[in-house]
């Protein structure tokens, strides 16, 4: 008789949902993954307007300068797998919460450099650290919580970017013009410190199919077995060509407004309706993809070569006629490449569970993050080695907008790489998440390899 006042087995208390809720608290999660997408990619988006006062400061060249940003976004995405491994093991919350602290105090330590050697540690590559471990972290979490209106989940989360430099280009250059490059990272650091609330939103859900034990060993907890699936490989290939041009708007799309004549305010402007573009962008994409009327893999393709030709159209611009029609011409450019740009943005990350599974996704967004930084890592400083070396950004823009056409190329080749559906023999349907990822494409795929894995089926 005693022993029936002890409580109830744990798992018997909580047993694991059926599936993904779909929403809930799930709906808070978007939310913190939509702050933190906001703290790191919008303010990396913005932080080009403070370029030239280093250039300036230091008395260096824009290519020397342009490689404090691309070392945090290198670093950020190349140390993404990471961050997957360690939330694998620890959790994405206390994982999100430690990189919050490491990005606000590569902004503290870099507003006191003394050399840009001291801005490539601490922005490069302390703060790059830190968010390293809050990006796919928190965007894996949230695809987790997610079925039918997944990619539009991811979307509203990616919104963050185009919201954030929507408020901190023209932010940051009034703290710039106020207090100086100094000033202006000393309160970044303030800034970026609220990304320890966000991952404290994160909260763990156990699903059907997890396996019994986080993964044992780095290569398992890197997830770099799903680079033996011929679909992840040629979707891996394609994703770091984007990668080559994908970012340098995010570096040189302000330095390129000033070259042609505008003001602060002005590259603020132009970077802020390229940011207002890209928010509205990725919410209708992904509204869109979660209607199942055209495969995600075909999508991918039509968004990722426009997005090339939008960086192509923001390279001609200074030949579209006067200094005077310049800056509408820039508008209007700089708006289509924000379009583009963001419709493509939550197609890569919302074809994941379909190519991997949801199993994988945590660890195949780290490795996504990672391929994206080998270009991160050499567009920005190819784009200002061809600005120092022709006096502008035209060939700089060209030349990366060539990257993406090069990359949806590749994209091309998924369709072919999805293996062919065959009737399953046993009586279990596939889950609905997966259908809905791809639905007209014929493929049977496995979620993360081991004994564990959940099978993910798209016919």
């Amino acid at each position: 008789r005693r022993r029936g006042v002890f409580p109830l087995p744990q798992t018997a208390m909580t047993p694991k949902p059926a599936g993904p809720p779909d929403g809930g608290w799930g709906w808070a999660v978007a939310a913190a993954a939509f702050a933190v997408n906001g703290l790191s990619y919008g303010l990396l988006r913005s932080l080009g307007l403070a370029l030239p006062d280093l250039a300036e400061h230091f008395d260096r060249s824009t290519q020397d300068t342009a490689w404090v940003s691309a070392l945090a976004l290198a670093v950020q995405q190349a140390a993404s797998p990471v961050g997957s491994a360690l939330s694998t093991r620890w959790g994405a919350r206390p994982v999100v919460m430690v990189g919050g602290v490491l990005t606000s105090l590569g902004f503290v330590f870099s507003a006191f450099a003394g050399s840009l050697l001291h801005l490539y540690l601490g922005l490069g590559v302390l703060a790059g650290s830190g968010w390293a471990l809050v990006f796919a972290p928190a965007l894996g979490t949230l695809s987790r919580y997610f079925s039918r209106r997944r990619v539009l989940a991811v979307g509203l989360a990616l919104t963050g970017n185009g919201a954030s430099s929507l408020l901190l280009a023209p932010s940051l250059q009034f703290l710039l013009d106020t207090f100086g490059w100094r000033g202006a990272l000393l309160l970044l650091g303030a800034v970026t410190l609220h990304l320890a609330p966000c991952g404290a939103l994160l909260r763990p859900l156990a699903l059907p199919g997890d396996p019994p034990a986080p993964p044992r060993g780095p290569f398992a907890a890197l997830g770099l077995g799903l680079f033996a699936r011929r679909a992840f490989s040629v979707f891996a290939l394609g994703t770091a060509l984007v990668g080559g041009g994908y970012f340098v708007p995010y570096v040189h799309l302000a330095p390129h407004a000033l070259d042609r004549g505008l003001d602060g305010y002005g590259a603020a402007l132009v970077v802020a309706v390229a940011a207002v573009g890209d928010a509205g962008a990725r919410l209708i994409s992904g509204w869109l993809a979660d209607q199942g009327w055209v495969p995600l893999s075909r999508l991918l393709l039509v968004f990722a070569a426009l997005t090339g030709l939008g960086l192509l159209a923001v390279g001609l611009v200074p030949l579209a006629g006067s200094q005077e029609g310049c800056w509408g011409a820039l508008l209007a450019a700089a708006g289509a490449y924000g379009l583009s740009a963001g419709s493509y943005a939550p197609l890569v990350f919302g074809v994941l569970p379909g190519l991997v599974g949801v199993g994988g996704v945590v660890q195949a967004t780290g490795l996504v993050m990672m391929l994206m930084s080998l270009g991160g890592l050499l567009g920005p400083p190819l784009s200002g080695f061809l600005r120092d070396e022709t006096g502008d950004f035209t060939a700089s823009f060209l030349a990366c907008g060539s990257f993406i056409l090069c990359g949806s190329v590749i994209y091309m080749g998924l369709p072919g790489a999805l293996p062919s559906c065959r009737p399953a023999p046993g009586p279990a349907p596939p889950p609905p998440e997966s259908r809905e990822l791809l639905p007209v494409l014929p493929a049977a795929l496995l979620s993360s390899g081991g004994p564990q894995s959940t099978r993910d089926t798209s016919c």
